[in-house]
């Protein structure tokens, strides 16, 4: 099974955890100083928020995944729709969390994003762990709550 995702930079991260709460009638399910995280089941979606970037509204969107068969699956997707862009990263931690993921940018610059989470962990982006986006990506499509040249979800 899979979860639909979407990561928006905010500005102001408690005026938009209100916002959204009562958009989804639900809190979050994680909220940090730099974070806000809801696990959707009507629609079956990821939906964060973070104020780490100074690059403002969409993020990136992605597909979550409960296993890496069905991470397989999507990266397969990800290299026949762009072999170019598509990049992996293995055991990568951002975002509260240690996941597997594949990337892959949209003919408009909009990264996508299929991860499949391994364990959550205390910080946002544990350097230690984390792996960085290759070159293959573009500057300007990657995500940017973590930094200029690193992947979140």
């Amino acid at each position: 099974m899979k979860r639909f995702h979407v990561h928006i930079a905010v500005d102001d991260l408690n005026a938009n955890i209100r916002f959204y709460s009562r958009l989804f009638g639900a809190q979050p399910n994680i909220v940090k100083d730099d974070y806000a995280k809801w696990m959707l089941e009507d629609p079956r979606i990821n939906f964060a928020i973070s104020n780490r970037s100074g690059h403002r509204g969409l993020d990136h969107l992605g597909m979550q995944f409960e296993d890496e068969a069905g991470l397989a699956a999507a990266r397969e997707h990800f290299l026949v729709a762009d072999a170019d862009t598509s990049t992996r990263e293995n055991t990568t931690s951002c975002c509260y969390a240690v996941s597997n993921k594949h990337w892959v940018v949209d003919p408009q610059g909009i990264a996508w994003e299929a991860f499949h989470t391994l364990e959550q962990i205390p910080t946002f982006n544990d350097r230690s762990t984390r792996s960085k986006i290759p070159a293959t990506i573009p500057v300007a499509s990657q995500p940017n709550h973590c930094g200029p040249a690193s992947s979140c979800c």
